[in-house]
């Protein structure tokens, strides 16, 4: 069995990283638009599978269908509740012959879909049937951050269960590129400000527009490591100050949130506990500091 927690040094991977990233772009645009939308976006992101991601299923007409990126046979699968089913290979292509060939894919099963190909969120940002600039894919190094996912996802999972108010599903959001997981307070929010690159900022604002302790990972694009991180918006005062576990994490002022480096969660003698204690300690912080009912949303088994 490979290591629970294996290395992942964005160094190593960044091109296939910022491959990967619009791929499931490409994918996550897919079941948005043939999705009813759901409070907070919750309609478009991935969630982990036993081999990669997947879309879950998703209607089209009378019927419905499914994509999964597979990082052991490293294919994109495209089935549907007709049985048919038809493979794109995850290999070094620009990300123009990738969405081609998923969208050629999807009209011989009879799944006729448009979507918006300016990718969101990401600044200077290339249409996907015009990138021919990105193309690179290293499939261990893509597998390496599945697995990363997978363990941190398991984790969130357990971190979610102590929670009985309004909290997310443990969901990949594809804009960003992140693994998240957020609990709400129950209260309105201040209006986001938005600015989010293409991203238009009436979406930004429907997902913050309740009061929210969120966390999360990420490969660390622009950061420059891969992270686990934790924020509140809108943000209390005295959240920077707070002290929080483990002793590797920090508030970072750039980002205005604190930051738990994937690093020192691997190296940890228990890495499960030394993550559990960053997003327990960081919510904590969050809610107190902004006068949530801290003892009335946790689970009564918990306390």
């Amino acid at each position: 069995m490979p290591h629970l927690w294996p290395p992942l040094s964005l160094d190593d991977w960044q091109d296939t990283c910022t491959t990967l990233h619009l791929w499931t772009q490409i994918v996550g645009k897919i079941r948005l638009v043939q999705t009813p939308w759901i409070n907070h976006s919750w309609h478009v992101p991935l969630y982990l599978t036993a081999r990669g991601l997947t879309t879950g299923t998703i209607p089209h007409d009378d019927q419905i269908f499914q994509i999964d990126f597979d990082f052991f046979d490293h294919q994109l699968r495209i089935v549907t509740s007709g049985g048919q089913e038809r493979t794109v290979a995850l290999q070094p292509r620009t990300v123009a012959d990738f969405y081609q060939a998923v969208m050629e894919s999807l009209g011989e099963l009879g799944v006729a879909v448009r979507i918006h190909t300016t990718p969101n969120e990401i600044p200077d940002a290339i249409p996907f049937e015009q990138d021919d600039t990105h193309g690179a894919y290293d499939g261990e190094a893509a597998q390496r951050f599945w697995r990363v996912l997978l363990q941190s996802d398991r984790v969130f999972r357990e971190f979610r269960s102590h929670f009985c108010g309004k909290v997310s599903p443990v969901h990949f959001f594809w804009g960003s590129f992140d693994l998240a997981v957020t609990r709400f307070s129950g209260r309105s929010a201040p209006p986001h400000p938005g600015g989010v690159p293409n991203l238009p900022d009436d979406v930004a604002q429907e997902a913050y527009c309740q009061e929210v302790s969120s966390a999360g990972f990420w490969p660390g694009t622009g950061l420059g490591y891969p992270a686990f991180y934790s924020y509140a918006y809108p943000t209390p005062e005295g959240f920077k100050d707070a002290t929080v576990q483990p002793e590797a994490a920090f508030f970072h002022q750039g980002l205005g949130e604190f930051v738990l480096p994937y690093e020192a969660v691997r190296e940890a003698a228990d890495p499960d506990q030394a993550l559990l204690g960053f997003l327990h300690s960081t919510y904590e912080a969050a809610a107190e500091l902004a006068g949530w009912d801290v003892a009335g949303l946790k689970q009564a088994w918990f306390k």
